[in-house]
Formats: structure tokens, C-alpha cells, sequence
């Protein structure tokens, strides 16, 4: 297996880590998971948890590059990365940084974030996604979204990252479905698209009212009936539609792409085509190890890190 690897594609965000063995053609050969993300390990444990991950796939015949992306790189992460700052060249030579490890067999590199400073945003991990559509979509301007627990939109001109915005859709539906009194009223689990879609459109058409329609969902499960399963649908829906109000507003123009995994696209793709907008949802690819092919092949070519 060793021999047939290139480098490993390392994606390690907050709560999980995956790691993709890529051979010389870009290919992924294998693949492995762990629930051991960043906000779970100290400095200390990451080469440690890494090394077992990958086991499989060392030599000790020689080095193997290493290229990651995430929350890895953050303050109180493995190791501190950089920022490129906005509007952002996705063909500049990115400045990678790298990790001092003690085992010989590897050599670690953290991809740069992007920051932002007016107004002031930051993101780690997404910009290798968008790296990667880009590098498969080279004419595509208009806005890139980037859903999860921080969703960001992201504004594409010339091959460009002009600007962005991050939105806690994820987190503050985490919040108000299990620790707020809408919790009394919201399922833990199933989907109704008919109240999802309901919740979109009320939040879009009176966003400062989204605290009382928020409220709402536990008077309208006391007064008019609204199952648990309504009442959860109708409450991403009301924070989605928030969050593609002030996306819309602030990035206007030009086409949209959704990149994410295929439930939150597919959640996302609804939503929009509310509004008679068909996003480029390409469910088939992966673009962080798209965007770590990329890092690889400028490095492999001299560029400079």
C-alpha cells in the first residue's frame, strides 16, 4: 500500500479527522475516519493520534508529505496557521506551515485560512473546498456555499475569493432544539419538507421577526396542533431562510454552488429552488482532497510554501 501512495490528504476539523491516501494520479486509494477532532486532542496528541490513524500507510523506507486543512490549524489546534487575507488569488502560491514532528516518516503542512477584516471573519478548511470547485469549475463567479455547523458564503469574481460571510445556522439550531423552551416542542429526529419550506419563506419575508416565529413554533404545538416533527423541520427552516435572506442580499450576482455533504445540499437545493434558483450541487465530488491535490502539485512544482 505504502508504495502506491503519493501523499495523504488530511481533513481535520473539531470533532472528527479524515485522512485520504492519494496516489500519483490524484486518486484517493484508501481512506480512514476518527471521531478524535480538534477540540477533543491537546498539541501533544495530534502526531500521536495521526500516526495511529495512518499506520497502514507508513514506510520506513522514507517521508511521506502530508497536507492538511481545518481547525487543525487553529489557535489551540496542532499547530497555528497563517491567514490569507481577502480578496484572495486562488492561484497564489499559498504559504503553508509547517509542523515540527518527531517521527521521520512524515512531514506535515497546514494549509493556510482566509481572514477577513471588514467585517471581520475567518474560516479554516472551507477555502481547500473552494480551491477544489474552482479547480474544477475555472469560469464559475457568483457565490459559493459552504453549509455545516458555520455556514459561510463565499463571493467569486476572476478566480477570486472577494469576500465572505459565516452564518451559526448549524450551531444555533443545536442550541434552540435542545436547550431552549422550543425544545419541548421539536423532535429529535425526522423531516417534513412542507414545514421546512414554510419556515424558509416566513423568515425571508420578516427576518426581525425571527424570535417570535421562532417562539411560535411551541404556541403553535400547544394551540394548532403542530407535531414535533413539523415544529423541527419549520425551525431549520426559519434559520435557513436568515441566513439565505441576508446571503441573497449580500451577494447578489452571478451564479450559486452548494458544497457540503449530500443531506445538507439536497436541504439547501429546496430551499432555493423556492426562489426559482437551480445551485450547481455536485454531490459526486470531493473537494477537499481536490483542493489537497492542488497544494500537493504546486509544492511537487517549487511553489513557494
Amino acid at each position: 500500500m505504502s508504495q502506491q501512495i503519493s501523499f495523504i490528504a488530511l481533513d481535520w476539523g473539531t470533532s472528527n479527522v479524515r485522512a485520504y491516501a492519494i496516489d500519483a494520479e490524484g486518486r484517493i486509494v484508501d481512506e480512514v475516519a476518527s471521531d478524535k477532532g480538534m477540540g477533543k486532542l491537546q498539541p501533544d496528541e495530534f502526531e500521536p493520534t495521526l500516526l495511529e490513524l495512518i499506520a497502514p500507510w507508513l514506510s520506513d523506507d522514507g517521508t511521506l508529505p502530508i497536507y492538511a486543512c481545518g481547525m487543525v490549524g487553529a489557535r489551540g489546534g496542532w499547530q497555528e496557521a497563517t491567514y490569507g487575507q481577502v480578496p484572495f488569488d486562488v492561484h497564489r502560491a499559498l504559504k503553508l506551515t509547517k509542523v515540527a514532528t518527531s517521527d521521520p516518516r512524515i512531514e506535515v503542512q497546514i494549509v493556510p485560512g482566509l481572514c477577513q477584516s471588514a467585517p471581520a471573519d475567518v474560516m479554516r478548511g472551507e477555502e481547500t473546498q473552494i480551491f477544489g470547485l474552482l479547480e474544477k469549475y475555472p469560469d464559475f463567479e457568483g457565490t459559493i456555499i459552504l453549509p455545516g455547523t458555520h455556514s459561510k458564503w463565499a463571493e467569486i469574481k476572476s478566480a477570486q475569493v472577494m469576500g465572505f460571510k459565516t452564518y451559526m445556522t448549524g450551531e444555533m439550531f443545536n442550541l434552540l432544539s435542545q436547550q431552549s423552551v422550543v425544545r419541548l416542542s421539536v423532535a429529535e429526529d425526522g423531516w417534513d419538507e412542507d414545514a421546512f419550506l414554510i419556515g424558509v419563506k416566513e423568515a425571508m419575508s420578516a427576518p426581525q421577526d425571527f424570535t417570535h416565529l421562532v417562539f411560535g413554533l411551541r404556541a403553535k404545538s400547544l394551540l394548532a396542533g403542530l407535531t414535533p416533527v413539523e415544529a423541527r423541520a419549520m425551525l431549520s427552516g426559519l434559520l435557513m431562510g436568515m441566513e439565505i435572506k441576508s446571503g441573497m442580499d449580500s451577494f447578489a450576482t452571478g451564479h450559486v454552488a452548494i458544497v457540503g455533504g449530500a443531506k445538507l445540499m439536497r436541504i439547501y437545493q429546496a430551499a432555493f429552488e423556492e426562489f426559482d434558483i437551480d445551485p450547481l450541487c455536485d454531490v459526486d465530488e470531493n473537494f477537499t482532497v481536490r483542493g489537497l491535490n492542488l497544494v500537493a502539485k504546486a509544492q511537487k512544482k517549487g511553489v513557494a510554501s
